[in-house]
């Protein structure tokens, strides 16, 4: 009786991720960005807690865009490098780069978010477009390419944030973990559920950031300053997202597991006060992955249904792994393929472990 429970449970599961699949991930292979002539002027964000390398790089990046008028808005959180030297130096040769230096950060407040809340307020231009100090804009058309965003009047455009490839199978976790995230939020947005962004590529009007009060909800909670933000700008603005290469930016990821494991738990840490109906859709989609590879664990025990077991799971297969392949490749994102399954069977267990971690250590720190 029990065997075919758990085949009945493993088909479930199947069907779940087959919905997901093609109601959320498939259209958005399809999905074409808009496009706009009109050019408003854009606050360019940039909060830099001592990234003197990094910005050395971002800023000239930055400051090469085409674009006919923009801003440079970068908020020197409490660095002890030569930041405010290098950011001084630049600013005499460019009129248009505004600096915001925070000498200290309240003690009931989280540092980033205190950091872009007053980068916000410096800044002139009603549209703000955010990045991190170590990403990279991945064209010279970046800032147009994420405005265009705004042509179907939204008031939040969310980007993809991909990250460099670099040897290692590490690397090729990271860049999957990130892709599988962007899929789910982006198809979401697309379907008019958005939930998160991601700061190293996000844009929305001041208008909106004030309507939804800043930051104040979640103040106090570590991270959060782009997901959390969108999950409340949700409720009244329209979002629409960009997802053509020259409208993303890239930047490098950890370079050792234990590095990654800490940011990931900062990640999820946040998920804990996600809205309910979110919750339940992210969850059900990460519970039906992790389920359908615990019960392989035990299914093939059973040899008198092995021919019902490979149905299924061929059905999953052939399905899944093609629509993840057209979505990385509208993304422009250099998936390996053949790597496609050793890589969901990994992440999703690591999912599993960074879950039970989150649960039994709560406290996350930020630098």
């Amino acid at each position: 009786m029990i065997v075919p429970i758990l085949l009945g449970a493993l088909a479930f599961c199947v069907l779940v991720q087959l919905y997901y699949n093609l109601y959320y991930f498939l259209p958005l292979t399809k999905y074409s960005d808009p496009e706009t002539s009109e050019r408003k002027p854009v606050s360019v964000i940039v909060a830099a807690h001592n990234e003197l390398e990094n910005l050395m790089e971002l800023l000239p990046l930055l400051l090469d865009q085409e674009y006919p008028e923009y801003e440079l808005v970068v908020v020197d959180d409490r660095s002890d490098d030569d930041t405010e030297f290098y950011l001084y130096e630049l600013a005499k040769q460019y009129p248009f780069i505004k600096i915001v230096t925070i000498q200290k950060t309240p003690e009931y407040l989280n540092a980033k978010k205190y950091a872009l809340a007053l980068g916000i307020r410096a800044a002139k231009y009603e549209h703000l477009l955010f990045t991190d100090a170590d990403c990279r804009p991945c064209s010279s058309h970046w800032i147009a390419k994420v405005q265009n965003g705004y042509a179907t009047g939204a008031d939040v455009v969310l980007g993809y944030s991909p990250y460099v490839q670099l040897k290692g199978f590490l690397n090729h976790l990271i860049r999957y973990e990130t892709f599988l995230t962007a899929i789910q939020y982006l198809s979401q947005a697309n379907k008019g559920h958005a939930y998160m962004g991601v700061g190293r590529n996000l844009s929305y009007t001041k208008a909106c950031f004030f309507r939804n009060k800043g930051f104040a909800s979640h103040i106090k909670i570590t991270g959060g300053d782009d997901d959390l933000f969108i999950r409340d700008a949700a409720n009244n603005s329209k979002v629409s997202i960009v997802i053509n290469k020259e409208a993303q930016t890239v930047s490098i990821p950890k370079k050792t597991f234990r590095e990654w494991l800490v940011q990931k738990r900062r990640h999820m840490s946040v998920g804990r006060v996600y809205k309910r109906d979110v919750r339940i859709r992210i969850g059900t989609f990460v519970v039906c992955n992790i389920l359908f590879y615990v019960l392989l664990l035990v299914t093939p025990f059973f040899y008198s249904y092995l021919a019902i077991l490979a149905a299924i799971v061929a059905l999953r297969y052939l399905i899944v792994l093609p629509v993840y392949a057209l979505a990385a490749r509208r993304l422009e994102e250099k998936i390996p393929l053949l790597l496609l399954p050793v890589l969901d069977v990994v992440y999703f267990f690591n999912y599993l472990f960074l879950g039970v971690s989150v649960l039994m250590f709560k406290k996350i720190r930020w630098k």
